[in-house]
């Protein structure tokens, strides 16, 4: 067991704070040990500048260390979220949860009335997750995830209608 992953956890001692775009190497850092391929730091710092992100950061632990993110776009009364993500030892423990819950409450503010996402159909995790905040398929993308050495995984398009 990690030192700093207490075994009683409570995911509401998490602290979710606003990634401005001097968080961008730590979310980079975090969505490469996630994802692949990867966005690189220009990519997220550059999402991160723009007007319309809205972007959160969790950080975990006696340390208060980066354990998730979830980047998204406000866009009239609609969002989007384009990554979330938790550091893996944090997994399974409710920060994805929180993370989104958090982007749901931010949206909100900002009268958005509408939040998709896309999710691969093999992510059975975040489908569990998504479902149990009522998000809904309002389509699918056939192939739309690229994997290194494997066809495309279809996406299907979730969204939660505040």
């Amino acid at each position: 067991m990690d030192r700093d992953r207490p075994a009683a956890f409570d995911p509401r001692h998490v602290s979710l704070l606003w990634a401005s775009p001097d968080r961008a190497a730590e979310l980079t850092k975090m969505h490469a040990e996630l994802f692949n391929p990867a966005w690189d730091e220009p990519a997220i710092k550059s999402l991160l500048e723009h007007p319309a992100a809205a972007a959160l950061i969790a950080t975990a632990g006696q340390t208060r260390e980066p354990a998730g993110f979830v980047i998204a776009q406000l866009a009239a009364d609609e969002a989007e979220i384009l990554s979330v993500g938790v550091a893996e030892k944090w997994q399974r423990m409710g920060l994805g949860r929180r993370l989104i819950e958090g982007l749901i409450r931010a949206a909100q503010r900002a009268e958005a009335r509408r939040l998709f996402l896309e999710v691969s159909v093999d992510n059975e995790a975040a489908l569990r997750l998504y479902g149990s905040l009522d998000f809904r398929r309002v389509g699918i993308r056939p192939k739309y995830y690229k994997r290194p050495g494997e066809p495309g995984i279809d996406a299907l398009i979730l969204a939660l209608n505040f």
